[in-house]
């Protein structure tokens, strides 16, 4: 698995055209969520986009993060996406580990914020992510948000 790390200015079109293919093919198709995929917050200069690449070059894994101020006071975590072919290998638990590093390095002593879905709440949990809310809607989807403090 080959991954990177870059912000929006430095992907190519093609990395663009799948990391939102992805997206679009995990959330809206599999999910049944039709909402605005796209929004602003992937072209901001603070976003950064973590990618995992096959041996064949094949986008199955994505995430990105989010500065301070873009969702959160805290930088955040979120679109997390993994090709249905490629779950159950341990691609996500190392995509959110990059993802930690990053912000770590990025925003020292800050934290972590993310809007996670409901079902995945022991699946943060199991990174030191604590509730930070009640259940909620988004998108008729069931999310809470959650915290690791740093």
């Amino acid at each position: 698995m080959h991954w990177e790390i870059k912000t929006f200015d430095t992907l190519l079109t093609d990395e663009l055209y799948d990391l939102l293919k992805l997206r679009v093919d995990v959330f809206v198709v599999e999910q049944k969520c039709a909402y605005a995929e796209l929004d602003e917050k992937d072209r901001h200069p603070g976003t950064f986009h973590v990618t995992g690449r096959n041996e064949n070059k094949e986008l199955v894994a994505y995430l990105r993060i989010l500065p301070p101020g873009s969702s959160f006071n805290q930088p955040g975590i979120g679109r997390v996406a993994v090709s249905k072919a490629y779950r159950g290998q341990g691609l996500c638990r190392t995509m959110i580990k990059k993802a930690m590093d990053q912000i770590c390095r990025t925003w020292p002593g800050m934290g972590i914020k993310i809007s996670a879905q409901l079902y995945l709440e022991a699946f943060y949990q199991s990174y030191g992510f604590k509730k930070a809310s009640e259940p909620y809607l988004e998108d008729g989807v069931p999310h809470l948000d959650m915290v690791l403090e740093d």
